[in-house]
């Protein structure tokens, strides 16, 4: 009678120490697991949102009547634009005088941009939407613009003449620093499409009381002058209220 059951006692050794030997392979095989998985989720890409490649527009800008009824007018002629290779990206009213409006649209093609600015149409659409006076429209090529999210909606648009596109743009990258302690930040700047040499700047205003002392500065006097700017800058200050 004792050897069956010393039998079934080393049956059940066995068989118990085959199982703690396959649960630790399965431990082990599950820790390993877990190790990759997390350290693949570790990995974050930063999101780019500097833009380097050059971009041409129009900026459109005028006054109107009433925003609201201007706004519906021109979502009503979206179709023109884009049959002319036009696309929404800002609308901006004025700090001074909210009914004075800033239109960006990237363009596809500069000859059809320019051909649907003359178009009687746009003339037509214009007066429907109570736009006051003549529109001021500018053709410009963005060569950079930061596209990032940021907590103030104000902008500076600024256009100015240099004497050298490329000793202007050195300079302008060297008062960086300068700019951020003003409470200023640079979205986008370029040249005017069919001339360099009129630069157009747009500056994130993060801090009004900052920055309005420095428009008026001697640094920012000098800063200019050493980087070739001829003559005073035409600012317009503008919240954005519409980015598409």
């Amino acid at each position: 009678m004792k050897q069956p059951i010393i039998s079934g006692l080393l049956f059940c050794s066995v068989a118990l120490f085959l199982a703690s030997c396959s649960g630790g392979e399965t431990e082990k095989k599950t820790n390993a697991d877990s190790t990759a998985v997390d350290s693949s989720a570790a990995v974050v890409v930063p999101k780019v949102t500097t833009i380097t490649t050059p971009q041409n527009m129009v900026v459109i800008k005028h006054k109107v009547s009433d925003y609201a009824k201007w706004k519906i007018s021109y979502d009503a002629h979206d179709s023109a634009r884009l049959a002319s290779g036009l696309h929404n990206y800002v609308i901006g009213r004025g700090l001074k005088d909210s009914n004075m409006i800033l239109v960006a649209l990237k363009v596809d093609d500069m000859t059809k941009a320019k051909s649907f600015a003359k178009d009687p149409g746009l003339k037509k659409a214009m007066q429907k939407g109570g736009v006051v006076g003549a529109p001021s429209i500018s053709y410009v090529t963005m060569t950079f613009q930061d596209t990032g999210t940021v907590a103030s909606a104000i902008r500076s648009r600024t256009t100015f003449a240099v004497k050298e596109w490329a000793a202007w743009e050195k300079a302008f990258e060297e008062g960086k620093q300068e700019r951020l302690d003003n409470g200023l930040a640079v979205r986008a700047f370029g040249h005017d499409a069919d001339d360099e040499k009129k630069v157009v700047l747009v500056t994130v205003v993060m801090d009004t009381a900052k920055a309005f002392a420095y428009y008026k500065s001697d640094m920012l006097k000098k800063r200019r002058e050493a980087s070739g700017v001829i003559g005073e800058p035409e600012r317009f200050l503008y919240q954005v209220v519409q980015r598409y």
